[in-house]
């Protein structure tokens, strides 16, 4: 890896995440920059990168199951009537450059690219704030753009018959342990309660750690949360939970989540605060 490959974010001086952005991986995990390790401010790391259950789960970033057929996640495409299936159907996103490199943060171009052609463009904004003594905040906005002369949409494998899978956008593969994380939201408790639910914010509690996640435009927080604990920790947004999302030639899609890194569990008091903390309008 070159230094002009990844680029490490800080939050007064102290390294929190480490960015690629040209990633070395096989066409079968699609390839996409991703954010690992994500530390707390002590340096716990809450994020995983190619874990052995999915070996396409990469730290945090951005993956859309299917953009007009084309697999952006990684790993097997669900299909109709067969289930998940190995599928010559995976797409690229590539860094194309920067707007903006600071040390706190970055504003980045990408082509999402399958089969030769490209399909989105994307403008990913990323920002490390400082909140208190013992949490900050990674502020992520991603812009997602039809650059052909047709429509395109955004598919889950929800809207491709498997129910209750409705993930693809933002997405953060957390710390595995022991013992699964508590999942929680201000009113529900569990991942069966919270996994589904348009709830403001969603927090997921380890051993010493807390993440907080929050959408931070109204149309974003009108996703539903894609959460698991039980099988893996992971936290996305649903941007197509029970149908596709059309995008038009020329039209954006938008969405910005802020997620708090917190050391230690967090009570449902604590989250809320930092997260109204954390989430400007």
């Amino acid at each position: 890896m070159t230094p002009n490959d990844s680029l490490v974010l800080r939050v007064a001086g102290r390294p929190v995440a480490r960015y690629v952005t040209r990633p070395e991986l096989p066409v079968r995990l699609s390839p996409r920059p991703y954010l690992h390790p994500v530390t707390t401010l002590s340096g716990t790391a809450v994020t995983e990168l190619g874990p052995a259950d999915h070996l396409h789960h990469l730290g945090v970033g951005v993956a859309v199951p299917d953009v007009e057929g084309h697999n952006f996640w990684g790993g097997r495409t669900f299909v109709r009537g067969r289930g998940s299936t190995e599928l010559d159907n995976h797409g690229t996103q590539r860094h194309t450059g920067f707007q903006l490199r600071d040390p706190d943060g970055f504003v980045q171009e990408l082509r999402w690219v399958a089969a030769g052609r490209e399909l989105l463009r994307e403008r990913r904004t990323v920002t490390a704030l400082a909140l208190t003594d013992t949490a900050w905040a990674l502020d992520f906005t991603f812009s997602l753009t039809n650059v052909t002369q047709g429509p395109v949409s955004l598919g889950s494998p929800a809207t491709n018959g498997r129910p209750g899978a409705a993930y693809g956008g933002f997405f953060w593969r957390a710390r595995k342990e022991d013992e699964p994380p508590h999942v929680f939201t201000p009113d529900r408790d569990g991942e069966e309660q919270a996994h589904g639910s348009r709830a403001d914010w969603l927090a997921l509690a380890g051993s010493g750690w807390t993440l907080v996640f929050a959408g931070a435009t109204d149309t974003t927080r009108r996703d539903a949360w894609f959460v698991r604990a039980a099988e893996y920790p992971g936290v996305g947004s649903s941007l197509a939970l029970q149908e596709r999302l059309p995008v038009p030639p020329g039209e954006t899609v938008v969405r910005r989540i802020v997620t708090v890194v917190a050391d230690g569990r967090l009570g449902r008091g604590e989250a809320g605060a930092l997260v109204r903390k954390a989430v400007t309008p």
